[in-house]
């Protein structure tokens, strides 16, 4: 009898490892099918920027939207504006959100969200904007530029506030790059083009 119990409670086991490990192959096909629909920056360009040494450091903790996070520098959190580029709006109050402006939040938290980044500041712009946000560019620690990565996605539009910025000419080419590619943005039947 001991034989016959042990036996069903096998067959029990074993039923429950195939359900398990079907479970598992789900999951897998499910999770590697999202990740291949995730958004994803075109291949380092050859002429793109390298971060200047000696960037304070921090942590971005929040991405507010596709052009705005919140980073933690020595214990404070800064809210930060990407010089140079401007994504379609999600958080504006009493605005609606713009077309593409979903795509390029997820992409920038996808790039940004929780990773440690360098900052730097530019000379030729104010060091705030008028909402008191903190004007950087923020570097990612495998040495790409996440402003220009937005830009080069298709996710944001070059964006020159009052007057030209250091890394300006880059940030048009990669522009004119996603356009020709049709790349987020500019992809056939993306905000109705």
């Amino acid at each position: 009898m001991n034989d016959l119990a042990n036996h069903g409670g096998a067959s029990a086991r074993g039923r429950l490892g195939l359900r398990a490990r079907i479970t598992a192959a789900l999951l897998l096909s499910l999770l590697l099918a999202a990740c291949a629909t995730m958004p994803t920056a075109p291949p380092a360009r050859a002429d793109a920027p390298h971060p200047p040494a000696a960037l304070p450091q921090g942590t971005v903790v929040r991405v507010v939207d596709g052009d705005t996070v919140d980073v933690e520098v020595a214990g404070v959190v800064e809210r930060v504006r990407l010089i140079g580029i401007d994504t379609p709006e999600t958080v504006r109050p009493n605005t609606p959100i713009e077309c593409f402006g979903k795509q390029a939040s997820a992409f920038t938290g996808q790039l940004l969200g929780g990773q440690a980044v360098a900052i730097e500041a530019d000379p030729s712009q104010d060091s705030r904007d008028k909402y008191g946000r903190l004007l950087a560019y923020l570097w990612l620690a495998d040495g790409r530029m996440a402003n220009m990565e937005i830009v080069a996605g298709g996710y944001a539009y070059e964006y020159t506030y009052d007057q030209p910025y250091k890394y300006q000419a880059q940030f048009r080419q990669a522009q004119r790059e996603a356009q020709a590619a049709q790349r987020g943005l500019w992809a056939p039947g993306a905000c109705g083009g």
